[in-house]
């Protein structure tokens, strides 16, 4: 594991979707659990819960697939803004995603949310990733 949370669940999702696991274990923190829900809450992801181990803080994801031949909803997840480059476009800048059918996530001075509702909202910020 990395020591960037991000890198961490990024690649932990990466790993558990080519596997075709019906659940992953991310690490818990501030910007992982802002993540995680608004990726529930666009349809990647099934479920979220907490979980203890000790004094391990985990979140448990349920990976979203559609179908009988179970093809994942999350087909990409790419890492824009990384500790080494950082990418911070205005609202008139923001990356769309296939002509907008993926989700790209940033963080902003209002919170984490994603490119539709930054657009909306006219405010720019931080390109963590995108995910389609």
């Amino acid at each position: 594991m990395s020591n960037d949370a991000l890198d961490s669940m990024i690649i932990a999702m990466k790993n558990a979707i080519s596997g075709k696991a019906e659940t992953v274990r991310v690490p818990a923190t501030n910007i992982t659990k802002n993540i995680v829900g608004i990726l529930v809450e666009e349809g990647y992801l099934e479920n979220l819960r907490e979980h203890r181990e000790g004094t391990n803080h985990l979140l448990v994801l349920t990976l979203g697939y559609k179908g009988r031949l179970r093809k994942p909803r999350i087909t990409t997840l790419k890492r824009m803004s990384r500790p080494g480059l950082r990418v911070y476009p205005n609202h008139k800048d923001i990356p769309k995603v296939l002509g907008g059918m993926g989700t790209v996530i940033l963080s902003t001075p209002g919170g984490t949310i994603t490119d539709r509702e930054a657009r909306q909202k006219r405010i720019g910020g931080e390109v963590l990733f995108y995910v389609r």
